[in-house]
């Protein structure tokens, strides 16, 4: 018996849409990084893209556990001499909490060539509105159901 691989044309891309309200990052990022490779479906491989879109909201108003507040550490390097930046993770929440979420996620992906992929079909919101209507997102409860329990 042969394993199946599914063709690129065969392939349904769906979109869904996640509250980050209250919920915990580190879990948040595991589930949204698991979608967006496709783990979720009967035929996912590692070596192909068959995730699917998922739209974060309210990406401010996440949680964390311990104090991650003014323990955890955002680095950024420009590649000049004294050009290292770092933040807290108050400070990223306050002023770019769309990129926390999406460095959480990044980070729980595959380093290969896919990673970029997988980030382009990520959409993280600050709010709870977004301009992704006509994709008739669904609510990311009906693939994981486990979701309610975090």
């Amino acid at each position: 018996m042969k394993t199946y691989r599914p063709n690129v044309n065969e392939i349904e891309r769906q979109w869904y849409v996640v509250d980050a309200t209250g919920k915990t990052l580190g879990r948040l990022a595991t589930l949204i990084a698991n979608v967006l490779r496709g783990k979720h479906k009967p035929y996912f491989q590692p070596d192909m893209d068959v995730g699917d879109f998922v739209i974060v909201l309210n990406a401010d108003k996440i949680s964390y556990t311990g104090n991650k507040e003014t323990a955890k550490l955002y680095h950024s390097y420009s590649g000049y001499p004294g050009g290292l930046k770092t933040r807290t993770l108050k400070w990223m929440l306050e002023n770019k909490p769309e990129e926390v979420v999406r460095l959480a996620v990044e980070r729980m992906l595959p380093k290969n060539k896919l990673q970029k992929r997988f980030m382009k079909r990520l959409k993280v919101y600050k709010g709870s509105e977004h301009n992704h209507q006509a994709q008739k997102p669904k609510p990311i409860d009906e693939i994981v159901p486990m979701w309610k329990n975090f």
